[in-house]
């Protein structure tokens, strides 16, 4: 397959899927669950069978506003409300418990404005420094042209999932951090691979061209990209289904983000290299 000489094609598709991510989060923006924003989430297992519909009746009636029911497990519920007081968060689950049945507290968490801005910034500074430091390694290791084309795959990859949370709103905590930082690392990964085959051949290439040493760099490594994909995707869907409402933004952001650090590594990070270097020839 020709990766390099049909390149303009697959920035075409890339931007295809980029752009209206960046408008909706230009527009909309994120949503930001309570441990980036401030508010109280409590998480409770009844005795007996319960659903949503008389949960949502409960606390409505023990005069708790803005709050959103999700099922977590069989009997387990994940109540999200905004800022209450400790007085206001009995009253709740002294409700539930007395108008659906007994019921133990799994979880019961409130953050506040300060801590969630704290908690932004953190989250932000530590997917900085990750791609500073894979610049740093990629420089080391390869040369800059390699650092430089591996970090604008990346940050496609991340593009392209908070675009799609910010398209389909899906709520954005601490957990969507860690995910987009495994993606990162997965997909740094195949990239480096790779580039890895692409200077092994460019040591060996006499006549050839960039073009032809980035296509047979790719289709040596195609087969374990393709293999190391299929097996971490057939775990997620296998999470996505059997795991429970508590991982499932987890587990979406991990099917995203490896999708396209598949693509990216694959379609977008040889030709990108090949650009730079170009470049930065035509300048010399």
């Amino acid at each position: 397959m020709e990766f390099a000489r049909k390149r303009t094609l697959w920035f075409i598709i890339s931007l295809v899927v980029i752009i209206p991510g960046i408008i909706s989060l230009l527009l909309n923006g994120l949503n930001f669950g309570i441990d980036f924003t401030s508010g109280n989430l409590v998480q409770v297992e009844f005795e007996q069978e319960a659903n949503v519909e008389e949960i949502r009746d409960t606390i409505t009636g023990s005069g708790v506003t803005d709050f959103i029911v999700q099922e977590s497990d069989d009997n387990e519920f994940i109540i999200k409300t905004r800022v209450i007081s400790q007085e206001q968060e009995n009253t709740m689950v002294d409700a539930l418990a007395t108008n659906i049945g007994p019921l133990e507290i799994m979880r019961s968490e409130a953050i506040g404005p300060t801590i969630g801005a704290e908690l932004r910034r953190a989250g932000i500074i530590s997917l900085a420094l990750a791609l500073a430091l894979m610049v740093v390694y990629i420089t080391i290791r390869f040369e800059l042209f390699f650092a430089i084309a591996a970090i604008i795959a990346l940050c496609h990859d991340v593009l392209v999932t908070v675009g799609i949370f910010s398209l389909l709103q899906f709520e954005v905590n601490a957990e969507f951090i860690a995910a987009v930082l495994l993606v990162v690392g997965y997909s740094i990964n195949a990239t480096i691979v790779i580039f890895d085959r692409i200077r092994e051949n460019l040591k060996k290439a006499k006549k050839e061209s960039l073009e032809d040493i980035i296509n047979t760099s790719v289709n040596q490594t195609l087969t374990r990209s393709i293999n190391t994909t299929l097996t971490v995707l057939f775990i997620i869907v296998s999470l996505l289904i059997f795991g429970g409402e508590t991982i499932r933004n987890f587990n979406i952001v991990l099917l995203v983000g490896v999708l396209s650090g598949f693509y990216s590594s694959v379609f977008l990070a040889g030709p990108i290299w090949l650009m730079v270097r170009k470049l930065k020839q035509k300048k010399a």
